[in-house]
């Protein structure tokens, strides 16, 4: 699925854990809107996305480096990548690639693997309307949730808290 007509630029906004799960989550951001894209990924692929975000090197390659530099001996170039599908709650995304002869072909990927390998690459990420759309949301910054507490603090009565269930 390599339909540029309906893909929106994300940027890598890191790695987060969820609370209370405590499962890793790669958090996309639209880069010309609100929207957020948070996928939950494994301990192995959100520890290879951190470590690239801090400019941290292992002694010897990691499977993304090693994917990457058989690539590049391959003069093989990552183009881009597409979360392009949710099906039950799964992400689908593509590495698209590029042959020296201006062939292209798009290689199924998870999305945690995908952005592994373009957070090296530097290569652009791009998500689906209909991605955005199903699994998208908007979080407001946190001074904004800040200001909402505070308000609430200041006019909460004790007999708010009473549900009646008690």
């Amino acid at each position: 699925m390599n339909s540029k007509n309906n893909l929106i630029e994300m940027s890598l906004e890191g790695v987060r854990i969820e609370l209370p799960s405590q499962r890793p989550i790669i958090l996309l951001k639209e880069k010309s809107g609100d929207r957020y894209l948070p996928i939950w990924v494994g301990a192995f692929e959100a520890s290879a996305i951190a470590l690239e975000l801090s400019n941290i090197k292992t002694p010897r390659p990691m499977t993304h480096d090693l994917i990457i530099n058989i690539l590049r001996d391959l003069n093989v170039k990552i183009d881009t990548i597409e979360v392009y599908d949710i099906r039950e709650n799964t992400f689908y995304a593509n590495l698209n690639l590029r042959f020296s002869r201006n062939k292209s072909i798009s290689i199924d990927a998870r999305p945690s693997d995908a952005i592994a390998i373009a957070v090296r690459e530097k290569c652009r990420i791009y998500s689906s309307e209909t991605v955005l759309r199903h699994a998208g949301i908007k979080i407001q910054s946190i001074d904004e949730e800040v200001e909402k507490f505070k308000d609430f603090l200041e006019h909460v009565e004790p007999e708010d808290f009473n549900t009646g269930k008690f």
